[in-house]
């Protein structure tokens, strides 16, 4: 392996091994915005049921903005599921996103 090959691949996994983890709002909205692009749902929709703006919920689901424990649950009840679902499915981004990274742990 030539010098400069060496070099870019300690480079490359230097820069794999300090990428930031995804932060748990953007995963958050993420979930909530596939769950509501899955059923055609508008963000007018789904807010109008959930008490909260389009405006708030666009911003939660671009992961601007971490919502509460209780607009969770009522953004889920909206989308007709449940907040253990929701957190559920952030974790499975959240496990997903680490084993791609090559550090995945289980507990038991």
């Amino acid at each position: 392996m030539s010098e400069k090959d060496r070099l870019m691949d300690d480079a490359s996994q230097a820069t794999a091994s300090t990428r930031p983890e995804r932060l748990w709002r953007h995963l958050v909205g993420e979930q909530l915005r596939g769950i509501r692009t899955e059923r055609g749902e508008t963000l007018r929709d789904v807010a109008a049921r959930a008490a909260v703006s389009p405006q708030y919920l666009s911003e939660i689901e671009r992961g601007h903005k971490e919502p509460s424990s209780e607009i969770l649950a009522a953004l889920g009840e909206s989308l007709d599921t449940t907040l253990l679902d929701l957190t559920n499915g952030v974790a499975d981004r959240l496990r997903s996103a680490t084993a791609s990274r090559g550090e995945f742990t289980l507990a038991a």
